[in-house]
């Protein structure tokens, strides 16, 4: 499944990394793409091993904002 999320607080490439990382880190990522500019996470991913809540939770979790679209 494929999932765009727009996420707040973003203001570099070091944030960037930090929630390419820290997303990286679920089980099932199987790509994500950070488009700063825009604000926008995109998260292709294996349902039956993550979901939208805990991929949401864990950018959260290193300090960015996830707006609900």
């Amino acid at each position: 499944m494929n999932k765009n999320l727009h996420v707040e607080g973003m203001t570099c490439g070091h944030c960037v990394e930090t929630v390419t990382k820290a997303v990286n880190s679920l089980a099932g990522i199987k790509k994500i793409t950070v488009d700063l500019d825009q604000k926008q996470v995109s998260v292709d991913f294996d349902e039956s091993q993550t979901d939208v809540g805990a991929i949401s939770s864990k950018i959260i979790e290193v300090g960015f904002e996830v707006i609900e679209n």
